[in-house]
């Protein structure tokens, strides 16, 4: 299928001079929220690959800062899925992402360092946070976007899991994207773009909060090199801030660990294992803790 079938590509090139003042002007830092980029035969059979997906394809994610599940494994996807990742990846998408956020020379990521599928169950979340700023395998590669195309066939306001943008300076989140289906965010990847959905899921058992995660990069000669910056919000407490400090740091080891040695998605699982047991360690010790999740 060609880009044109697979989304409303003309649509939004067509809008592109708007959605960049948009994008530019957007606060707490420089995105956009786009709905209904797919067209809608194309998200609905991505809806129906993204179930049959076996469960041994997943990747954990579970420690004490996010609680989810990736899989960056292309040949487990279906043809749609596969398909969409490809338009979404294509040049004249690219061109067209290199236009909205003013980034020149942006360079689509086929190894989905840090992206591909994502799914959290009820009881998942995510730790407000600013991404990791560099790639994991290309030496030479600053991450510059992120686009966020949700993929809920259904999604009510009462099972939470919006996206939370926070304010620079981490004193409040400024807005929310909630995670409807076929809705897309693009927004820039720096130091401080912080954001997360920090609170548990109330899904109903078996309904996954679902994800198709992209990054796009530059190639530079120097880089700054960070990995994934958790904080605590204001209301979190002096136990709360100071369990995402003490797992962060283990996740800094990590990502050291990850640049130097090209650990793969198995390896981080393995990782982020020991710190889902200290996680469970950390709750059995403070029964007020964030609740397990499924």
């Amino acid at each position: 299928m060609t880009t044109d079938q697979l989304l409303d590509i003309e649509a939004l090139e067509e809008s592109i001079p708007e959605l960049a003042t948009r994008y530019a002007d957007a606060a707490p830092y420089p995105h956009v929220v786009l709905d209904g980029v797919v067209r809608p035969a194309v998200i609905e059979q991505a809806y129906a690959e993204l179930a049959a997906i076996p469960d041994d394809a997943w990747t954990n994610y579970l420690h004490l800062n996010e609680r989810k599940f990736a899989n960056t494994k292309q040949d487990t996807w279906g043809p749609t899925l596969q398909a969409l990742a490809e338009a979404l990846t294509s040049e004249r998408f690219v061109a067209l992402l290199e236009r909205l956020t003013g980034f020149d020379g942006l360079l689509a990521d086929p190894a989905l360092d840090g992206g591909g599928l994502h799914r959290s169950f009820a009881g998942g979340f995510l730790n407000v946070h600013a991404d990791f700023t560099a790639h994991h395998v290309q030496r030479h590669w600053q991450r510059r976007v992120n686009l966020l195309l949700y993929l809920n066939p259904e999604w009510r306001p009462e099972w939470g899991g919006d996206l939370e943008l926070w304010s620079t300076d981490m004193s409040r989140c400024e807005t929310t994207v909630a995670p409807v289906g076929n809705r897309m965010l693009v927004f820039t990847t720096a130091e401080d773009s912080f954001h997360g959905h920090p609170e548990p899921l109330r899904t109903p058992p078996g309904t996954a909060r679902q994800s198709l995660a992209l990054y796009y990069f530059t190639e530079e000669a120097r880089l700054q090199v960070r990995p994934t910056d958790y904080r605590a919000r204001p209301g979190d407490g002096r136990l709360g801030a100071a369990g995402i400090y003490l797992d962060k740091q283990a996740l800094r080891a990590y990502d050291i660990a990850k640049r130097r040695l090209h650990l793969s998605d198995g390896g981080a699982s393995r990782w982020l294992g020991v710190l889902n047991r200290r996680r469970r360690a950390t709750e059995r010790r403070d029964p007020t803790h964030r609740p397990e999740g499924d």
